[in-house]
C-alpha cells in the first residue's frame, strides 16, 4: 500500500512538472487573471501611495502591472 501510494505521488509529481510552465503560461494570459491583477494592483495603489490625481494613480497602476510575471518554480 505504502509503495503504490509513493508511486502515485512520483507519477503525480511528473506530472505537475511537465506541465506547470504551461500552465503558468494559460493563467497570465487569462483575461479574468489580468482583471483580478488590475484590480489588486489599484486597491494598493489607492491604499498605500499617496497619488492624488486619479489619472496618474492609474498611470502609475498601470505601471505597476507591467512589473508582475507569473511563473512557475
Amino acid at each position: 500500500m505504502i509503495q503504490e501510494q509513493q508511486s502515485i505521488t512520483k507519477s503525480l509529481r511528473l506530472l505537475c512538472d511537465g506541465f506547470k510552465d504551461d500552465m503558468a503560461s494559460f493563467i497570465y494570459q487569462d483575461d479574468q487573471m489580468n482583471e483580478l491583477l488590475m484590480e489588486l494592483v489599484s486597491s494598493y495603489v489607492e491604499m498605500n501611495i499617496p497619488v492624488i490625481d486619479e489619472d496618474n494613480r492609474m498611470e502609475l497602476a498601470m505601471m505597476l502591472m507591467e512589473t508582475i510575471r507569473i511563473s512557475a518554480r
